[in-house]
């Protein structure tokens, strides 16, 4: 990602276009790294993104709408007590580095005076400060007191701009030929157009590799060869086009595409670019993608860590089940001792450690031989087993229906495991999220100030095929509405054994071919846990025949007058 000072440079100059006259409106902030500003520029109303994320770090404008924190934290309320109505002055560039400065003119009742944000974009080093006459007022990361730091960043400290890095200017064109020589000096090989672009990475300020390729590129293009760039005979060489290039040269705003994703913006032509409106255009719809797969890709791992720990946890309880059950089925074993013992009380004397006798319920007879407590008589040995008997059947009355339940649970948990596999946005993951909150999995989130908005429900899976519509549920509580919402005649889909989402018809009147069941058993099959098989069983009925038992899970029904259909797992027609 090319967000070096080069870029920065255009990004200021375009924020100062849109931005300078304007007034701040209002202020929130995002996270713990994000800050928003809403500006009045006089003829519409505009969102400035000021990011100090080490990964996406930037100055921008935006149109994606994100949701505050629930609390303002302290540092927005500063800005929000000192910048809320000023007046944007001036956007511009430090000097030549990864920082661009705000100033705004700032005015009360009483006073009036002119504050700057400073938003240092350095990667991990990233951070938005603001000064008034140099003094820091507040900065959205500070440095503690014992922390070893060159720069403190504490209200009432001196603002100090961070310790330039051991490279030389783009425009010391002395400096860097020295360096230049002294690097072809050294060099056994030929050098060539990578070998240039990292000498100005690594050796000139405020350069991304992607930039420093565009000027070697352009450079050798110029001169004829990449040698002729070192050469003054040849034009402007390379350490003089340098400068050159990072003042003259034109934005040309553009967002590269890989096979469908963004991948980097420029502001220069590059191949495979799309060229865009803006450079803020262009930073903002990289960044926006990148975030949005990131954040998504994040939450479905949360998610999905979260349901296979309670699977695990259910998994050991069912085992555990399961042994004390398999221990439990041995109280038949149990009576048949009782009983013989019972029966043959005349031969056995007390003392005995064990004895062996016919066993009358084998139907193929032999012996069957008992363990005796040598501390009890016959008789009391006889109702110990007795004892024992009773105590596995009351423990297996009591375990036959603990592991159906704990069966049940693990399957629907199952369920919730794919409904998070097949999720596709962000979209698809909000109400699992609600599902799994209410199971008390996750912690629910803290209320915005003024209580929570209510939401409109999300929107069902839809598609279109010969003129009905197909609805598919994304999750358990989707999957439960979608049934609740459906015709008695509405025809309901669901995969055979498998876990899936519940799929609608909508009827409407209309006559259903095969061709439509089959049509939707595809997509049934597609967003099932036998997504990848070949064949998937798909049952479907009227909607009048699926009933949901009370107090079961969500997504859990029972369904009647059923026929089942065999597809292969397919979205697209």
């Amino acid at each position: 990602m090319p967000q070096d000072a080069f870029h920065i440079r255009r990004i200021a100059n375009e924020l100062n276009t849109f931005l300078k006259g304007g007034r701040v409106n209002r202020i929130s902030q995002v996270n713990k790294d994000e800050l928003t500003f809403i500006i009045y520029t006089g003829k519409s109303t505009v969102k400035l993104i000021l990011s100090a994320n080490a990964s996406n770090a930037r100055v921008c404008l935006s149109l994606t709408e994100k949701e505050p924190a629930p609390v303002a934290p302290n540092f927005c309320m500063l800005l929000r007590k000192h910048l809320q109505n000023a007046e944007i002055l001036e956007v511009r560039q430090y000097a030549f580095e990864r920082i661009i400065e705000i100033d705004l003119h700032c005015t009360t009742d009483f006073s009036e005076s002119t504050r700057t944000l400073h938003c240092e974009l350095m990667g991990k080093y990233s951070n938005v400060v603001l000064t008034e006459k140099g003094v820091i007022l507040g900065a959205l990361k500070t440095t503690a007191l014992e922390d070893s730091t060159r720069r403190v960043l504490l209200a009432g400290a001196k603002y100090e701009y961070p310790v330039p890095q051991d490279k030389l200017s783009p425009f010391d064109g002395a400096g860097m030929r020295s360096r230049l020589e002294t690097y072809l000096s050294t060099r056994m090989e030929e050098v060539d157009l990578e070998s240039l672009s990292l000498f100005l990475f690594e050796n000139v300020s405020g350069l991304a590799l992607p930039t420093a390729r565009e000027i070697v590129l352009r450079a050798a293009k110029k001169a004829g060869s990449v040698k002729n760039t070192l050469s003054s005979a040849y034009g402007a060489p390379l350490w003089e086009f340098v400068g050159e290039f990072c003042l003259q040269e034109p934005c040309v705003p553009c967002l590269k595409i890989q096979n469908g994703q963004a991948v980097d913006f420029f502001a220069f032509r590059v191949d495979g670019g799309e060229e865009m409106p803006s450079l803020c255009k262009a930073e903002d719809e990289f960044f926006t993608r990148r975030e949005s797969k990131k954040g998504f890709e994040d939450k479905k791992r949360k998610l999905e860590n979260t349901a296979r720990g309670l699977k695990k946890k259910l998994t050991k309880k069912l085992q555990d089940t399961l042994e004390r059950l398999q221990e439990a089925e041995k109280a038949e074993e149990y009576r048949v001792k009782g009983e013989l013992l019972t029966a043959n009380l005349y031969r056995i004397e007390k003392g005995m450690s064990g004895v062996e006798l016919e066993n009358w319920y084998d139907e193929n007879g032999g012996m069957v031989k008992i363990n005796l407590d040598t501390t009890l008589s016959p008789a009391k040995n006889a109702q110990r087993y007795f004892k024992i008997y009773n105590k596995h059947k009351r423990t297996a009355e009591i375990l036959t229906p603990m592991l159906k339940n704990e069966q049940a649970e693990i399957a629907y948990v199952d369920s919730v495991l794919v409904s998070i596999a097949n999720a596709e946005s962000g979209l698809d993951l909000k109400e699992i999220e609600v599902e799994l909150t209410e199971l008390g999995l996750l912690r629910a989130p803290k209320e915005r100030v003024g209580g929570k908005k209510k939401e409109a429900p999300l929107p069902y899976r839809e598609f279109e095929f010969e003129g009905f519509t197909i609805y598919a549920g994304r999750n358990n509580i989707q999957n439960d509405r979608l049934l609740r919402d459906a015709s008695p005649d509405d025809i309901w889909l669901h995969t055979q054994k498998y876990h899936s989402s519940h799929v609608i018809i909508a009827v409407r009147g209309g006559q259903v071919r095969d061709e439509i069941i089959l049509r939707a058993a595809e997509i049934c099959a597609y967003y099932s846990d036998g997504r990848d098989g070949d064949k998937i069983p798909v049952d479907y009925c009227k909607r009048k025949f699926v009933k949901k038992p009370n107090k079961s899970k969500a997504g859990f029904v029972v369904y009647t007058d059923y026929k089942t259909v065999l597809v292969k797992p397919k979205l697209e027609v």
